[in-house]
């Protein structure tokens, strides 16, 4: 009997990538040549001035839940593992530290992000009490919690404005962990106004890397695609995040996104060194290997993703044009982002940390007659609010 696609989409898989067997990590001339299990088709890219190359796919363990999991991958052969000073309260770092400790540290690459102190999440300025003596003390923090003295990778997180790029004091943190051995290179995390962000990069001459949020929903992506180029023809290296778009377009995780056509989507783009998608589970590994085999996306694919475009989804552009739009004065594409880690990732933890940076309290629309936000997407802001906000009554040790 013929499948319809809907049924295909909903019977898809969530997690891709889900393992590189036989990779190894090459930085600059020199090979870390380590066969695992058997040799697979690996597409190695370089992340740009930093001369390492490393297989399109990585690992965000942003998501990551057990040692089992992170070791699953090793075991696969996955070279590249994100993580945050933030997720999970420090527990992910803890985690990761476990795990690598026995491990050769030549054979991987680890990176990790820290979000600078007094940052107004509303505009992504950061006020007087972002100081480099702050940010090196949560980077000590970082490195005990991973049983480190020094992250491949260190990336200044979460920002949206070419101010923040450019911060003095954060530019200092980031040279003085560079020059103390703390990290090799240094990097920038963006989920809005990335175009901005790049060229600001771009501008400060220091940064090494680019991790930005980029696929195939991006009401942008071709400012972003443009962008990356430029920076790519800089030195500057590139990593996709938020390949996936939200992982599903409704909330009750029904109709999932064709998670192998939106990373062959990002992919495609040969000025992305790699990606970080978050992992749940390592099932239908041939699924991923097809990833690296052929990039390519089939005319099923390309319907699928056109059929998930049509959809409002889960996923916010963060494009601020609700700007100034609530009456209350609500972050509204923070709160949407927070909606997307609930439903999407099912990461609730991550969206209420988010919701409390923000200040929101539950259901802030109660007191509204009539909600004055018009989203691009046809978002019904109000009722995700309402729904996404309940968070904020939620005590942290049922969701951690």
């Amino acid at each position: 009997m013929k499948t319809s696609n809907k049924t295909n989409r909903r019977q898809f898989i969530k997690v891709t990538a889900t393992g590189l067997a036989g990779a190894t990590l090459i930085t600059g001339s020199d090979v870390e040549a380590k066969t695992r299990k058997k040799k697979e088709k690996i597409i190695y890219r370089t992340l740009g001035r930093t001369g390492v190359k490393l297989p399109i796919v990585s690992m965000g363990a942003m998501r990551g839940e057990s040692k089992a999991l992170i070791k699953m991958g090793i075991d696969k052969g996955i070279v590249h593992y994100d993580t945050a000073h933030v997720y999970q309260k420090g527990k992910n770092e803890l985690m990761i530290g476990e795990i690598f400790k026995d491990q050769n540290r030549d054979d991987f690459f680890i990176s990790t992000k820290i979000v600078p102190d007094d940052m107004d999440r509303k505009t992504g300025l950061l006020g007087e009490g972002a100081s480099a003596e702050k940010f090196m003390k949560n980077l000590d923090i970082s490195l005990e919690r991973l049983q480190m003295k020094q992250v491949d990778l260190l990336y200044l997180h979460a920002i949206s404005t070419k101010e923040a790029t450019l911060h003095p004091e954060m530019l200092k943190a980031l040279k003085t962990a560079k020059e103390q051995g703390k990290t090799k290179f240094i990097g920038i995390s963006t989920h809005k106004n990335e175009p901005e962000v790049i060229q600001a990069a771009m501008d400060a001459g220091i940064y090494d890397v680019v991790l930005t949020a980029y696929n195939f929903k991006q009401d942008h992506h071709d400012e972003l695609k443009a962008m990356i180029k430029k920076g790519a023809e800089a030195g500057i290296g590139f990593v996709a995040m938020k390949t996936m778009a939200g992982g599903f377009l409704d909330k009750e995780q029904t109709e999932p996104v064709n998670t192998k056509a939106a990373l062959k989507w990002v992919l495609q783009d040969e000025n992305i060194c790699t990606s970080i998608p978050g992992f749940t589970a390592f099932e239908h590994l041939e699924e991923s290997f097809s990833v690296m085999e052929d990039l390519k996306l089939t005319k099923q694919e390309e319907k699928d993703l056109e059929f998930a475009r049509e959809y409002a989804g889960l996923y916010c552009n963060q494009c601020d044009q609700c700007k100034g739009q609530c009456q209350k004065g609500l972050p509204i594409p923070e709160i949407m982002r927070a909606y997307m880690y609930t439903y999407g990732y099912r990461d609730m933890s991550q969206a209420k940390d988010l919701l409390a940076n923000m200040g929101v309290e539950n259901d802030p629309c109660a007191s509204c007659d009539n909600c004055t936000v018009s989203c691009v997407k046809q978002f019904a802001i109000a009722d995700k609010i309402k729904d996404v906000s309940r968070l904020a009554n939620v005590p942290d040790e049922f969701i951690s």
